[in-house]
């Protein structure tokens, strides 16, 4: 039995498979961490309070793939968050390094019940996008991912893994503090992403 969070403006006692945005980094799941803090941290916006949803689950004989497990690796998560989130790429490099990484690296994640991996919040969103034009390299953006301390996100993915989700509580996420944490977070990924390129200007220097 797991005990997970999910963060959200909304109390969400019973989640509904197939809901939510297909764009996100897994596709359509339902998204959790089992830190309770950081799940705050993503409840919120700037404006408006929100909740961490507990919920347990049992995950005896359910499908899983944990991509930071040995087998894979950084370019087996980014095969899959290109193929699900809407990328800028407009050089041509970025074009090709695209089509080179789904190519080979795409994992055949949609046959899971449940994935972990990393989660791209903004500022690893943006490494990633530099890593596919040719301003890191892939040892810099396999650092770049321990930036932030973001953790892991685990996400329910199949109609049989919803059907095992259990309810527990909603914990109340206070915006004034949270949101703040959350964008602390963020500016303190990108300045030690920052620092780590002038120690290591990568392969445009």
């Amino acid at each position: 039995m797991s005990e997970l969070y999910h963060g959200s403006q909304k109390i969400i006692r019973l989640p509904i498979f197939g809901a939510g945005n297909p764009r996100n980094d897994y596709g359509l799941g339902l998204y959790c961490t089992a830190d309770i803090d950081l799940t705050k941290e993503w409840a919120c916006s700037e404006e408006d309070d929100g909740f961490a949803n507990k919920y347990q689950i049992e995950t005896d004989g359910l499908s899983h793939l944990h991509l930071n497990e040995d087998g894979y690796n950084i370019l087996n998560w980014l095969a899959i968050l290109l193929e699900n989130r809407t990328f800028d790429l407009s050089l041509p490099t970025a074009v090709r390094a695209k089509k080179y990484i789904l190519d080979n690296f795409l994992p055949d994640y949609r046959k899971y019940d449940i994935i972990t991996g990393y989660r791209a919040d903004d500022s690893y969103f943006s490494f990633s996008r530099a890593f596919l034009s040719n301003g890191i390299t892939l040892d810099q953006l396999k650092r770049a991912m321990s930036l932030g301390k973001l953790g892991e996100q685990v996400v329910i993915k199949s109609q049989a893994a919803f059907e095992r989700i259990q309810f527990v509580e909603a914990v109340p996420a206070d915006a004034s503090i949270y949101h703040p944490r959350r964008m602390q977070r963020d500016r303190s990924a990108r300045l030690a992403f920052q620092q780590m390129l002038q120690e290591d200007p990568g392969p445009n220097a």
